[in-house]
């Protein structure tokens, strides 16, 4: 096993480490932590009690990774933060562990997640996101596959991004973004995600079924019963049916259409 561990890091006895990890000087391992083979964790970062990392990841400078949740229905119960593999979490990035009694907030694989990026307790990030610098997200929130959220976006506890769903910087969010779809403002949407989707592989033809789907959403004069009524007639693609079954699943609602006469503060 080759381990390159600064002598000021602070590493508890219980925790695991496994091969090729290297930890930076006056970095903080707690006891019952676990870090996968070939982690960095820099300098002057903590990983807090109940933290998992799988393998490949990097924890930036200041990173703190497992901390208590900022929650006053939180009394000490045990819980824990789960990190997949081959995650980036850049400097100052804070992801605070579940509230619940052996819950857990749970991050995927190939992550990266800029400096001064907030994960809140219960949160759930998918697989290769993107989250800018700044960005915070509360309680419960869950983030599927391959979103991007820019810089600062302020996200709501237990709103949903879909997959492959952008958000511009600066948006605040306390209503579901479908997949796909481009987030702005407060609560508005202004179109589909169109480069995002050339660049994920989806075809011109699906990326017109989608967005022929957005359309009819906001554009029929439908409500939202009606429009994925109408929306399981017309479009049997799995693209369509994820993106019926994000919809029909909302607690909070969707984000609507920013029309053109629409400011950017309400």
């Amino acid at each position: 096993m080759s381990q390159a561990i600064h002598a000021t890091a602070l590493i508890d006895r219980s925790a695991h480490l496994g091969p090729n990890v290297r930890v930076g000087a006056y970095a903080i391992v707690e006891a019952d932590t676990a870090i996968g083979e070939g982690c960095e964790v820099q300098a002057h970062a903590v990983l807090c009690r109940g933290t998992t990392l799988g393998p490949r990841n990097l924890v930036g400078y200041g990173a703190v990774i497992g901390a208590e949740p900022q929650d006053h229905s939180f009394k000490g119960a045990p819980s824990r933060v789960e990190i997949g593999s081959g995650n980036r979490i850049r400097e100052y990035v804070t992801i605070h562990r579940s509230a619940k009694e052996n819950g857990a907030t749970v991050v995927g694989n190939d992550n990266f997640l800029m400096s001064g990026v907030h994960l809140a307790h219960d949160t759930r990030v998918g697989n290769s996101t993107i989250i800018v610098n700044n960005t915070l997200l509360a309680g419960h929130v869950q983030v599927d596959d391959r979103a991007f959220l820019g810089g600062a976006t302020l996200v709501h506890q237990h709103v949903r991004i879909g997959s492959l769903a952008i958000t511009r910087g600066g948006t605040r969010l306390t209503k579901d973004v479908p997949p796909y779809f481009m987030a702005v403002a407060i609560n508005q949407v202004s179109g589909i995600n169109r480069l995002g989707l050339r660049r994920a592989g989806f075809s011109q033809e699906t990326r017109r079924t989608i967005q022929a789907a957005y359309e009819l959403i906001y554009r029929a004069n439908l409500n939202i019963s009606q429009a994925l009524a109408e929306l399981r007639l017309k479009f049997h693609q799995p693209e369509i049916t994820a993106f019926i079954d994000f919809i029909a699943a909302t607690q909070r609602g969707i984000c609507r259409e920013r029309r053109l006469r629409d400011d950017d503060e309400e």
